[in-house]
């Protein structure tokens, strides 16, 4: 059987195995096809050492097996559910199951009971907000959400949740429960270890925070370059008073600014006022010193664990 045509009956296969494999091995039957015309046209000899040369089978690539893939199941925290049910639940009453807040209630969680407050009970809660949740087998949580009361009062209660594969939808499974509030953590030893004394760096603390707060001056004049902070707008205190700045980085103690590029890590406490009163605040800085002055490379939240920034 002459050889091109060998060829053509393998292409079939071939094409359902692999395409990359595959193109390489048409390529091949076309240069081999083009070389059999060539060696006719050229004569007899030539047609022998092109048929020779011309590959008789093209063997079909080995299927590649597909890869499975795994979705993992979305983990979606339902702490803003349970907290206003539970907002839902302490501001209804079983004696007006058909106010708004009641309908809500019962819609979030079917099977829970509403309350039945006597008359001249303790009011309802000023607020509502989840402090904690932890996730159980089953795709069920946990969720603990705390009542303040107009009085300073704070009552918690802990709340089931139970949310479907997707994460998309929720449901209260049971009444919520009474229970005591979080203990309070022990505070980690700050990593601002550093006092800075009044000087350059301090006083650019006091102007940039003073243009941040208050609109004395633009904020850019502070900012080291390619650093944008907008100012806080409306402007909400008329006078910002710097009480203490601390470090972390000893050259931020230095006595005058050093090299280029030295960056320092701050936290400036801070004395705000406005026709209201007196506010004392915070604010974490990361200055960079630049042509004997020291500029904010970034206003930072958070706090500081082992001398990084976060």
């Amino acid at each position: 059987m002459p050889s091109g045509k060998q060829a053509s009956e393998g292409e079939a296969p071939a094409a359902m195995a692999a395409g990359v494999a595959l193109e390489a091995m048409r390529r091949r039957v076309r240069l081999s096809r083009l070389a059999v015309l060539t060696a006719i046209a050229a004569g007899p000899i030539a047609l022998g050492v092109a048929i020779t040369s011309t590959p008789t089978v093209v063997e079909a690539a080995t299927p590649t097996k597909p890869t499975a893939v795994r979705t993992a199941g979305v983990t979606a925290d339902p702490a803003g559910y349970a907290q206003l049910f539970v907002s839902a639940w302490l501001r209804s009453s079983a004696d007006d199951a058909r106010s708004a807040q009641a309908r809500l209630a019962q819609s979030m969680a079917p099977d829970v009971e509403l309350p039945d407050p006597a008359a001249g009970a303790q009011s309802k809660p000023e607020s509502v907000t989840a402090v904690r949740s932890a996730q159980r087998e089953g795709g069920t949580w946990s969720v603990t959400v705390a009542a303040q009361y107009a009085d300073g009062s704070v009552r918690y209660y802990a709340v089931l949740v139970a949310v479907d594969r997707s994460g998309g939808s929720f449901t209260v499974t049971g009444a919520p429960g009474v229970v005591a509030g979080p203990a309070r953590a022990e505070a980690p030893t700050s990593s601002y270890g550093v006092s800075v004394p009044e000087g350059d760096l301090s006083s650019a603390v006091g102007e940039f925070l003073s243009a941040y707060l208050t609109g004395a001056g633009e904020v850019s004049r502070y900012l080291a370059p390619g650093v944008k902070v907008s100012a806080v707008s409306p402007a909400p205190y008329t006078t910002v008073t710097v009480q203490q700045v601390l470090a972390v980085d000893e050259a931020a103690a230095a006595e005058q600014v050093p090299a280029d590029g030295t960056e320092v890590r701050t936290l400036a406490q801070v004395e705000a006022r406005d026709e209201d009163g007196r506010w004392p605040l915070g604010y974490e800085l990361v200055f960079k010193a630049r042509s004997g002055r020291w500029e904010v490379a970034a206003l930072e939240s958070g706090t500081v664990q082992d001398g990084g920034a976060r």
